[in-house]
This record gives C-alpha cells, sequence and structure tokens, in this order.
C-alpha cells in the first residue's frame, strides 16, 4: 500500500506535466505562424501636394521615414519587432527636425502621435512575454498615422477661403473682359 500511494502521485504528475508540454507546442507553433505573417497595412496612401512634396524631399528625416513606412508593408511581424527599436528612433528624429517653413501645431501633434505609437511598439516589441496581437495591432496603426500626418503637410499649403474668392473674383474678371473682346469683334464685323 505504501508503495502505491507514491506510484499514484508520480503517475498523475506526469500525466499533468505532458499536457503541460503540449500545451506549450501548440502556443510555440501557433507563435510562429504569426511571426512569419505579414501585418494586414491599408493600402491606401496619402500623396503630398506638390508645394508639401517640396519641401518634404528636402526633409531627410521624412525621407528616412518614408522608406520605413514602406518597409513595414512587406515585413512579417519578426521583422517588425526586431525594427522597432530603430522605428522609433526613426520617428523620434522625425519629430524633432521639423523644418520651419512645416513647423505648425498640427504637425507637431502629429508628430507627437507618431513617435508615440513608435515607442509602444518598441515597448512591446521589447518585454518577455510579448503579444502579438498588440504587436501587430500597433503596427497597423504606424502607417495609419504616418499617413494622417502627411495629412496634415497637405493641409499647411492648402489655400484659404479668401485664395478661393479672389481667384474667382480673377477669373470673373478674365471672362468679362474676353466677352467684352468678343463683343466688340462681332460688332465690327
Amino acid at each position: 500500500m505504501r508503495i502505491l500511494l507514491p506510484l499514484f502521485c508520480l503517475l498523475i504528475l506526469v500525466g499533468c506535466k505532458s499536457d503541460v508540454n503540449a500545451e506549450a507546442n501548440e502556443q510555440t507553433e501557433l507563435d510562429s505562424t504569426l511571426l512569419a505573417k505579414n501585418i494586414n497595412l491599408p493600402d491606401t496612401e496619402v500623396e503630398l501636394l506638390p508645394e508639401a512634396r517640396k519641401h518634404a524631399v528636402q526633409w531627410v528625416n521624412y525621407i528616412t521615414a518614408q522608406n520605413e513606412i514602406n518597409n513595414l508593408k512587406s515585413a512579417n511581424l519578426s521583422q517588425i519587432i526586431g525594427n522597432a527599436k530603430p522605428i522609433s528612433q526613426i520617428m523620434q528624429s522625425l519629430k524633432s527636425t521639423v523644418p520651419d517653413t512645416l513647423q505648425s501645431k498640427a504637425v507637431d501633434a502629429r508628430l507627437n502621435v507618431l513617435a508615440t505609437k513608435a515607442q509602444v511598439l518598441e515597448q512591446l516589441a521589447a518585454r518577455r512575454n510579448k503579444n502579438l496581437e498588440q504587436i501587430s495591432e500597433t503596427a497597423q496603426d504606424i502607417p495609419v498615422e504616418f499617413n494622417n500626418f502627411k495629412l496634415q503637410l497637405n493641409e499647411l499649403f492648402l489655400k484659404s477661403l479668401e485664395d478661393f474668392e479672389r481667384e474667382l473674383d480673377e477669373l470673373d474678371q478674365e471672362q468679362d473682359s474676353i466677352s467684352r473682346a468678343t463683343r466688340r469683334i462681332k460688332d465690327s464685323v
């Protein structure tokens, strides 16, 4: 009887341990599959207006950030985790080197959001127990925020309502002078 009780306990422990190992192996396989999978990024990309593009192409950190965003589109989760720190550094340098011609509170706000998302990605990637879903969601947010930043750059160069009204007045004056000239030509013939 004394031998049966320890033997029974040993069997229970071995049986429980194999269940834990099976679950751990299943989780590892799932993680490997997720790490190799590309993240879903939005297909739409904001194009800069010609005036905004003129300023942005001279901004080295903007070009670097745009290249990093393009790299995210073809990266899998494992690559994103490996590049989280450089992404964060690039977004921080983008935030700290805004040219005077592009300075505005709205642009600064968008850059703050972008840099914060990149820092969150870096922190999630540095954790010992990584939550792959959170990392994936945060990585998906970064290109969206970069597009929002580009929209804000475009808005800096949009014409105001007064500019549109002035252009319309000029067009009206042009039309009036053309119609007067056409009437004179008809009258002279």
